[in-house]
This record gives structure tokens, C-alpha cells and sequence, in this order.
């Protein structure tokens, strides 16, 4: 297949990749068998986790990952198709990484997003679409997953005003 004539649609199919609650489509690929106990991780986990978990991760043009975060790193590892620019709010400043194979200029092809750290992402102005994967560690698990309040969010980091508006 010439990878010209990849789509998001032929991805999605090829993959069997599903909606996802923040936005785009995935699909696990990877659970470890294995599990920390809830006794062993920091309180902030809400029971026992898998080791470690993968999945695939899409988004088509016009498609956002909207603010999120999670209670473990994130490694995002970029596979296939356009630029995907990674929005990260701090207390102090707002960082955006663009994931992609073109490393001469800059852009990256694994990125960590932080525990705790907020964040989402959108295909760069004329992506197609961003094929991404993601791993976590310990294992992801929905309920250390939480979705922006924006008005929450708004009041907390007042200089990321912008970014907030425009991934909700």
C-alpha cells in the first residue's frame, strides 16, 4: 500500500480502533498479565494496575484530544501520517511539542507527558491525520483518568487561557 493513499477511515478499519472518551480513536494492544498492588503504588492510585499498558491512537484533521491527565507517565511514540502537536499546561507555563518523523526540524518521535500533568493534542494545521502510540506505566486504567473542568482549569492557569479554550 503506498502510504499516500493512507486515511484515517483505512486506519481506523485496519486497526480496529474505537472512539475514545477524550476524542480520536484507539484500541489497547497491550496489557501486562501481571499487577502492582494497590499497597505497593502511591496513593494516588485508586486499586491494583497492570505493569504496563499500550495502545494505538488516532486523530484525523480536525479531531482534538481534549485536556486531560492521567496519574502515570506517558510515552507517546509517533508511527504514522502528519504532524501532532501535544499541549502541556504547567503551573507555570504551557509547552507544545510537535510529534513527527521529520527530526530535522524538531520534531519528535517519542514524547513523555508527565503524571499529574495536563494535557491534550490535535493534528498540526493541514495533518491529515496523527497515528500515535501510547504506553504507560504502571497500566492505564480509567480510573486514574480525569477530564478537564474548564472552568476549573481557567482559574487555576490563568496564561494558558488560550490552549484551554481551544482543546475543551
Amino acid at each position: 500500500m503506498n502510504r499516500s493513499s493512507l486515511t484515517a477511515a483505512k486506519i481506523i478499519q485496519l486497526f480496529d480502533l474505537k472512539p475514545h472518551p477524550e476524542g480520536g480513536h484507539y484500541r489497547e494492544t497491550y496489557r501486562a498479565v501481571e499487577k502492582i498492588s494497590k499497597s505497593a503504588l502511591p496513593s494516588r492510585f485508586v486499586g491494583d494496575c497492570a505493569f504496563s499498558t499500550a495502545i494505538y491512537y488516532l486523530l484525523a484533521e480536525g479531531e482534538k484530544s481534549k485536556l486531560h491527565r492521567l496519574k502515570t507517565d506517558e510515552l507517546f511514540h509517533f508511527y504514522l501520517g502528519d504532524p501532532l502537536i501535544v499541549v502541556q499546561i504547567f503551573p507555570d507555563r504551557v509547552e507544545k511539542v510537535t510529534l513527527g518523523q521529520d527530526i530535522l526540524t524538531d520534531e519528535k518521535v517519542q514524547h513523555l507527558i508527565p503524571a499529574g500533568c495536563w494535557f491534550g493534542g490535535y493534528p498540526a494545521k493541514g495533518s491529515r491525520f496523527s497515528f500515535i502510540g501510547c504506553t504507560v506505566a504502571p497500566g492505564f486504567d480509567f480510573a486514574d483518568f480525569e477530564t478537564a473542568n474548564t472552568k476549573r482549569l481557567l482559574n487555576d492557569f490563568p496564561h494558558a487561557k488560550e490552549e484551554i479554550l481551544k482543546m475543551r
